[in-house]
């Protein structure tokens, strides 16, 4: 009978979920209630769900307020009137617009005005759907209104916010938050009434028993209202259920379609591939997905036909229609991929496709779907407070000073030894961590609805300017909307300006090139031979340290190893322990058959009997468990964390054990394989996943290995990748490029090259204007190239500290004159303020000055790029104090295997982890003075002696070391070196020169 209850997604208002209020009902013996968030729809949908199991009738409304203001709550009663309430929220959060007082004539809800906003706003007529709402705290008053005489419009508004006084106390910390404002300065007015609670249906009958009529017109008001989503294991798709307009049509289109693909993908059809498509159609027509496959079709035959590169991944890869459809370039045949991991009769949801576009040319992509299909709206998701956020909200909130803050931030506390205060701040911290903060947006998930996507909620408009969902991806496959993943990734970027990079610098091969000739690829020595040696700097997915030691450990040197290693690498398989057996296995002719069990090793031949790919999870839970493939399902996608219900995946893993035990296997094999499963499936690829990245990797390895100069230059230009682009350029250097620094003639904003010259972006110029950079480019591009300082003065706005930077990093080296001269020239010829804000008719006149003699050291140039660009373009080694003792590098290794090696190194990057026993270790990258790679290792009691202390130098002793051919180096001592002092701070201590001189006329 509760018409106006809030949830904790009544954002920085309510405290409990939605579940915790059905709760808070049943233990009321309440039947009917209304969930009414403050301008929010994000528990509707699930308290629909949830509501029959509480023996509770789930009735939807929206408490309509500006800020905490109340104007009036609107009650569905129906689904028709859940999407005008929607429909109206979303106009007014779209628009950001104030909510009316007075609410729209609503066809299919009703509409109770507070009794407090009746009297304030002096409301006197009521429509039929319009009624008033009465506390139990207005009773006291309402026998003096005269309100009391309008009987059938008086209904029962009990706000039901909190639970106890621990929830109060919480729901003031928000109202804080959100006010960004100490708790002892809260207004009263941002707060709820601590009455907001709910009380047993006996206790309400008693206080109105003076007034039985207004909860008998509450019984017939909410007797009107029913609401009804299918959330049943069985139920239809809610995705468009036709491309074309009818299904025949679709399903005619998608065979044609494939029938095309055929004579694309494959040079002779074989019965084979014919009895998978087949298959692949008759289940694809059966379940309902038909359009959902044209849907994808349409995404990537618009990215077809833009020019725009992409890759189709996920469990859809699994697909031969997909691969025919163009969706993904994944051969299923080619790599046996499991079809039922990608679609089956016992799974009610489509299979997965995530399609990557380069960041660049993403939005435009998205902007499409929007204007192509009517009902199409971004998927939400929910940002919660977390531990070290929420402590530092409260700390504000309670008024503790910001190093106090950070104290308990940082968790290195005794908490008997805390103030009253910090202990507050932790309390309340415990009580809202996990709470929803505010509506964000899923990573890449979009919906394109049959119905209206206010139908399932209300949307809000981020700053992406798209119409998003105020719920997440758990419960849009609980009602059956599937989500088409339209995600960004840097890598495409790379390749497709990798391409348009060769088109102008070498011309001549450009029009040889076909990226998509993956065929070829795989079977080129030059390529395969980068990866079996981790020459992989720069290329999707094969360059950080850990896939580089995988790759040589592994000895990979075709695309199939690709594909093992791309999913071997994932966490899952590590901290399972089989990573190492898979290697072991690998190398090891024989070992299979010694340590597999013979299922698995029958289960998963190509792998050696170790769970690499999410659907072997399928096929051990159903061959080695004698699960049927739905329980299986429920298995992969219980430990992947996409799946909700944890009481059924607590009967799935119960019948795993018990199955295993009537096939007479021993509890030791039962638990072992059990871990494996567990410790893994959340975090594997898809088969066809690791396919789809292996490709990408080999059009990424196929451009380094033929335009490895235009390709680097491409990869800096997308933001680089695992390492700093200071070490993109270094391999740059390796490969024969020459670098130059930024240049006013030469340059543009990104990095661009001329042959085997590369020159700097002025992007790396952290200090300069993007509007600086704009005018130089636009000017020089109109009128030619500057020939002098003064030229360039006489032609772009700029400011005399602009212009220092430029000349500091010596982008006027063309002029022939030491930038000291020029830095000089520059404070005579611009004072600091002046802008030289408008543009000459006529050239000026410019006066000349006597200069003194002044000289630039390379060191001086070197310092000068370290505080630029973040980085020298000189080897760093020449900066040491002290010169290195030796010349040992990477190359030496092999002679010191298993001795103890002095060696000295450029910290590229470092890893921190912790041991099983949570001690703390490093994995660290190096360069040598060779400019070669090597790797080393800090064991944690090294570690707990010797840390890395930023970028720099480092001499290291230790011992060689060879794992699987993989050569590192046990470090045992660690020394930081030093560079030597800024000889441009030194000049300023022992002369005047660099103060600004006064002005000599010639």
């Amino acid at each position: 009978m509760y018409l106006n209850c809030h949830t904790y997604y009544s954002m920085r208002y309510g405290t409990f979920s939605e579940l915790e209020l059905l709760e808070l009902a049943q233990q009321n013996h309440v039947t009917q209630l209304v969930l009414t968030d403050i301008n929010n729809t994000s528990a509707c949908l699930n308290f629909v769900r949830k509501a029959p199991e509480y023996g509770i009738k789930p009735i939807l409304g929206i408490d309509f307020r500006n800020g905490v203001q109340p104007c009036f709550v609107g009650i569905a009663q129906n689904n028709e009137g859940y999407l005008e309430l929607n429909n109206f929220l979303s106009h007014h959060l779209h628009n950001e617009l104030e909510i009316p007082q007075r609410a729209p004539v609503f066809k299919n809800a009703v509409v109770i005005y507070p009794f407090e906003q009746v009297l304030l706003h002096e409301l006197e007529e009521f429509m039929d759907h319009e009624f008033i709402g009465i506390s139990i705290q207005n009773l006291r008053r309402l026998p003096f209104s005269k309100l009391v005489k309008l009987k059938p419009k008086l209904v029962f508004q009990q706000p039901v916010t909190f639970r106890n006084k621990s929830d109060f106390n919480s729901h003031r910390l928000l109202r804080a938050i959100d006010n960004n404002v100490l708790l002892s300065k809260l207004p009263k007015q941002e707060e709820a009434n601590e009455d907001e609670k709910m009380f047993p249906m006996q206790n309400v009958a008693l206080a109105f028993s003076e007034y039985p009529f207004i909860l008998e017109n509450t019984e017939r008001l909410l007797n009107r209202c029913h609401i009804h989503f299918d959330f049943s294991k069985g139920r239809k798709p809610q995705n468009l259920s036709s491309y074309l307009g009818s299904v025949e049509e679709d399903e005619q289109l998608i065979e044609k379609l494939c029938n095309k693909g055929l004579s694309y993908r494959y040079k002779e059809i074989t019965d084979s591939i014919q009895n998978r498509l087949d298959k692949e159609l008759g289940l694809i027509k059966k379940m309902g997905f038909v359009s959902y496959f044209l849907i994808n079709w349409d995404i990537v035959s618009e990215a077809h036909r833009r020019g725009f590169y992409y890759v189709g991944r996920g469990s859809g890869a699994n697909s031969i229609v997909a691969y025919l459809l163009r969706i993904t370039d994944v051969d299923p045949m080619e790599l046996d991929l499991y079809f039922e991991r990608f679609i089956n009769l016992y799974r009610a949801n489509p299979p997965d496709f995530d399609i990557d576009f380069s960041w660049r040319d993403r939005p435009a992509m998205t902007e499409y779907i929007f204007r192509r299909f009517d009902h199409v709206a971004l998927l939400g998701t929910y940002v919660t407070f977390k531990e070290r956020g929420v402590i530092r909200e409260l700390g504000k909130v309670f008024g503790l000073p910001k190093q106090e803050i950070d104290f308990l931030v940082e968790g290195r506390y005794n908490p008997n030894q805390l103030d009253s205060m910090s202990k507050l701040v932790l309390k309340y911290g415990g009580l809202l961590k996990g709470k929803p903060n505010y509506l964000s947006i899923h990573a890449g998930g979009i919906l394109i609805s049959e119905k209206p996507l206010h139908w399932f909620s209300a949307t809000h408009l981020p700053p992406k300017g798209f119409p998003t969902t105020q719920y997440d991806m758990v419960i849009a496959e609980d009602v059956g909307l599937y989500k088409f993943d339209i995600l960004g990734q840097r890598g495409l970027g790379k390749i497709k300006e990798a391409l348009e990079i060769v088109a102008y610098n070498q011309p001549e091969k450009h029009k040889d090139i076909d990226i998509h000739d993956i065929q070829s690829f795989k079977t080129d020595d030059i390529i395969n031979n980068l990866i079996k040696t981790a020459q992989c700097m720069g290329c999707f997915y094969v360059e950080s340290p850990a896939m580089r030691m995988l790759l040589k450990k592994l000895e990979v040197d075709n695309y199939l190893g690709l594909v093992a290693a791309s999913s071997i690498i994932r966490p899952g398989v590590a901290k399972s322990g089989m990573m190492r057996e898979y290697i072991l296995r690998h190398r090891n002719e024989g070992r299979a058959e010694e340590k597999a069990h013979p299922v698995m090793l029958d289960i998963m031949p190509d792998t050696y009997g170790v769970m690499v790919y999410q659907e072997d999870v399928i096929k051990v839970a159903h061959h080695f468990a004698d699960l049927d493939l739905g329980e299986a399902d429920v298995l992969r996608r219980g430990m992947s964390g996409k799946f909700r219900s944890r009481e059924e995946f607590q009967k799935v893993k119960d019948k795993f054990i018990s199955n295993c035990r009537k096939k007479g296997y021993a509890d030791s094999l039962i638990f072992e394989i059990w871990n494996q499963v567990a410790s893994f499936a959340g975090y594997a690829f898809a088969k066809g996943h690791s396919a789809s990245y292996a490709v990408e990797s080999y059009q990424s390895l196929f451009l380094r290995a033929y335009y490895p100069l235009e390709y680097m230059v491409a990869v800096l230009n997308n933001g680089g990748g695992f390492y700093r682009s200071e070490f993109y350029i270094h391999d740059a250097r390796m490969m024969g490029a020459t670098i130059h620094a930024p240049c006013i003639n030469n340059s543009a904003v990104a990095n661009r090259i001329q042959g085997a010259h590369i020159y700097l972006g002025m992007l790396y110029l952290r200090d300069l204007e993007n509007r600086v950079m704009e005018r130089i480019i636009k000017e020089r591009t109109l009128n030619g190239t500057f020939v002098s300082l003064e030229d360039f003065l006489d032609r772009v706005l700029i400011s005399v500290e602009q212009l220092s930077i430029l000349i500091r990093i010596d982008a006027f080296r063309f002029t022939g004159i030491n930038k000291h001269k020029l830095l000089w020239k520059a404070h005579l010829m611009l004072s600091k303020n002046d802008r030289l804000e408008h543009p000459k008719l006529f050239p000026p006149r410019h006066q000349k000055f006597k200069i003194p003699k002044l000289y630039t050291t390379n060191l001086e140039t070197a310092f000068d790029q370290l505080e630029l660009l973040g980085f020298c373009l000189c080897s760093p080694f020449e900066l040491l104090v002290a010169p290195p003792k030796n010349t040992n590098g990477q190359r030496d290794l092999e002679r010191y295997l298993n001795k103890h090696i002095d060696i000295y190194g450029y910290l590229v990057t470092v890893k921190n982890t912790n041991t099983h026993s949570g001690k703390r270790m490093h994995f660290a990258t190096m360069v040598d003075q060779h400019g070669e790679v090597f790797d080393t290792v800090l064991f944690p009691p090294v570690a707990a002696k010797y840390f890395f202390r930023g970028k720099g130098i480092y001499r290291f002793y230790g011992k060689v070391v060879s794992e699987f051919g993989f050569l590192s180096i046990e470090v045992i001592k660690m020394q930081k070196q030093d560079y030597i002092p800024d000889p441009r701070y030194a000049d300023m201590k022992t002369s005047k020169k660099l103060l600004k001189p006064k002005a000599v006329k010639e």
